[in-house]
């Protein structure tokens, strides 16, 4: 039987009176890659801020490896946010520094490695990401797909269990998605990597996840395999896999309703 190793709990979360989640609940196996599905607004976002230690829900609980990482006082958060890494939506790549020490950066914060070893551990991170010979470039000069793949390497200098990922195919051309999506897969199937990754790239999901959910308003409206997703009756699910412009996700929105959705970014 799989091992569990993150499950959320009844989580709650509102801002200024509006309900951003709504009673979560997921579980996570080690080794897995785990996707989190949903359109603008749906809470996605947020719920993945909660898993990071970002912010803390209202109320409920989110267990680490059987730990609430909700009572953790700021030494013991330190200590888990060295446990995973994260890959942003954007990258956040520092473009004054090289390739080499933006993966490196990590590595001189939290460890007292010499720059010897830690030499050997960049070469190594960039071998995985197949980067092995652009560690002397700046960021402007790579690509948007290569910088989303030295973005991955540093996530991984720590060498985490858990990777998270932030929309990690956005604005990338089908070619570098699926190469960003097979690393994802590589990571988890021959390192035992956990990938938990926040999405609205449906294809790519499909592609990668051994188990999904999908979020609307707040709440989990499917969770399964992706068999098990595409297979949902649930009119939610199905305008959002077929990108149907009927159905219960709202297409037009208030300028009230643009504001709040901006919480959700």
């Amino acid at each position: 039987m799989a091992e569990t190793l993150i499950e959320v709990r009844d989580l709650f979360k509102g801002f200024e009176g509006r309900t951003v989640l709504d009673g979560i609940n997921l579980t996570v196996e080690r080794g897995s890659v785990f996707a989190i599905m949903g359109g603008s607004g749906c809470g996605k976002t947020t719920l993945l801020r909660h898993l990071i230690g970002v912010i803390r829900p209202d109320s409920g609980e989110i267990l680490v490896g059987g730990k609430d990482i909700v009572l953790f006082d700021e030494n013991q958060m330190d200590g888990y946010r060295k446990r995973f890494g994260m890959l942003f939506q954007m990258g956040a790549l520092l473009n004054s520094l090289s390739v080499h020490d933006n993966i490196a950066l990590p590595l001189r914060e939290h460890t007292e490695l010499d720059e010897k070893i830690i030499g050997v551990m960049v070469k190594m991170k960039l071998e995985l990401v197949g980067l092995r010979d652009f560690e002397h470039l700046k960021p402007a000069q790579l690509s948007g797909g290569m910088q989303k793949r030295v973005a991955l390497a540093r996530a991984l200098a720590l060498d985490p269990e858990i990777v998270f990922y932030d929309e990690p195919t956005s604005g990338l051309d089908p070619v570098v998605t699926g190469v960003i999506g097979q690393l994802i897969l590589d990571l988890s199937k021959r390192m035992g990597i956990t990938s938990v990754v926040v999405t609205h790239d449906i294809g790519s999901a499909l592609k990668i996840s051994d188990k999904m959910v999908v979020l609307f308003r707040g709440r989990v409206v499917a969770e399964g395999t992706p068999e098990e997703i595409q297979r949902s009756s649930d009119p939610v699910v199905q305008q959002f896999i077929h990108g149907s412009p009927d159905g219960p996700i709202p297409l037009r929105q208030s300028s009230r309703d643009y504001l709040e959705d901006l919480l959700d970014m």
